[in-house]
Order: structure tokens, then sequence, then C-alpha cells
């Protein structure tokens, strides 16, 4: 079972274009929760993915709640500047979904309030706002790969 990446209301094509072909290269499905701040036509979307964009499994939601809605039963962990737990505190199955939000405001209240429990964060130093989405995401990615072996990787 893959790893689930899910970007909340993205606004950076770029960004999203370097996490799908992160996403091709680790087998990690690709979720993106409406609204988008770009289309899926976006020439620099296109280009950060480059041609990887065929091996990207790929699907669009209207809000989160259709997208929990199913997946029911679904391990979520919520990526935010906020968590007072780091990320390499859990231990993550093939399965989890791992959740971002958008590049300038990360994800909303009620998502974090939701799922407090798995909340986490990626250490930097104080005086930083908050890392790249596409290097955050392949920062937690690697790790919920690295604990289950790589998985289907060489």
């Amino acid at each position: 079972m893959p790893f689930h990446i899910v970007l909340v209301e993205p606004e950076i094509p770029q960004n999203t274009g370097n996490i799908a072909r992160t996403c091709a290269a680790t087998g990690a499905i690709l979720h993106l929760v409406k609204p988008l701040g770009f289309s899926l036509e976006d020439r620099y979307l296109k280009r950060a993915g480059l041609d990887y964009w065929d091996r990207v499994r790929l699907h669009t939601h209207d809000s989160f709640e259709d997208l929990a809605a199913s997946f029911r039963g679904g391990r979520f962990f919520c990526a935010t500047t906020k968590a007072d737990r780091s990320y390499t505190d859990f231990s993550f199955r093939d399965g989890d979904f791992l959740v971002f939000g958008k590049e300038t405001a990360g994800l909303p209240a009620h998502l974090l309030e939701r799922y407090r429990d798995t909340c986490m964060r990626i250490p930097m130093l104080p005086e930083n706002r908050s890392l790249n989405l596409s290097n955050a995401v392949a920062i937690v990615l690697y790790e919920a790969l690295r604990q289950n072996g790589f998985p289907g990787l060489k």
C-alpha cells in the first residue's frame, strides 16, 4: 500500500510539480484538495514535473472532507509549524496520509484541531517561518519510506 501525499489548497504550481515528481519516483499517491491556486494545465506545473506526469497517480478532491470520507479509517498526519512533536516521533505505516497545507497559510485550524494527535513539525531554527513545501514533503515522505524499508524502491 503506497503512502498518500495530500496538498490542501496548493498555490504554487512549481511546488506541486516538484512534489508530483517525488510521488512518481516513490510510488506515492498525490491528492490535491481544491481550490487550487493554478490550473492543472499550467506550464510551470508541467515543467516542474518534467516527463514524470504519466507516472503520477493523481486524485483531486473538492474538499478535505470529501477526501477523508473516501478513505475512512485512514491515518492522517498533518505537517505544521504549530506542532510540538517532530515528524521523527511518529511511526508511519504503508497507506498513511501525509497532509500539507498551502504555501502562504499552512493547514486550516479546524484540520489541525481534528488531527491534533498526529500533527508534526520539521525542526528548524526558530527565526525561520517554514520550509519550502516541496522540500517539506520530501523530508517527511522519505522518513516514512525509510521506516518501512523503502518498499519497492532500489
